[in-house]
């Protein structure tokens, strides 16, 4: 189901709690609303539609994923960004990295490692910073 945007500061700041398979629907509802937002919007996290749990979503070169309790392994070359949120108004610089090793959950508590570079990488970057309440 769509959800709406969360816009509150306060709450976008705390951290994210982990996810378990017990969660399933908020990632449903995740990828629902990011689909929704499609045009003006290439990733979200759980906290961004209420849920202060450890899920993203996003767009990726093979269609939409999801990641439960993500977290970089490693990261490359990095570089200065300037990015937009759809939790707020205008856009910020930051650094990311073009390469990240990236292990999480599927939603079957599964654990996946994968590289991702480029664009891709930058989203997951993105959305990961805001499980940790980081606002960018």
């Amino acid at each position: 189901m769509v959800q709406p945007i969360m816009r509150d500061l306060e709450f976008l700041r705390k951290e994210s709690a982990p996810a378990t398979a017990a969660d399933a629907q908020i990632a449903d509802d995740l990828l629902d609303t990011l689909r929704s937002n499609a045009g003006k919007c290439v990733g979200m996290a759980a906290n961004m539609i209420g849920q202060a749990k450890c899920i993203i979503a996003f767009e990726a070169e093979d269609g939409y994923m999801e990641m439960f309790n993500p977290r970089i392994l490693r990261r490359s070359e990095p570089f200065e960004a300037e990015e937009g949120c759809l939790s707020l108004t205008g856009t910020r610089k930051t650094k990311r990295y073009r390469e990240i090793k990236v292990q999480w959950q599927t939603r079957e508590m599964k654990t996946r490692i994968r590289n991702f570079s480029g664009w891709t990488a930058q989203i997951i970057q993105h959305e990961i910073d805001h499980l940790s309440g980081i606002i960018i």
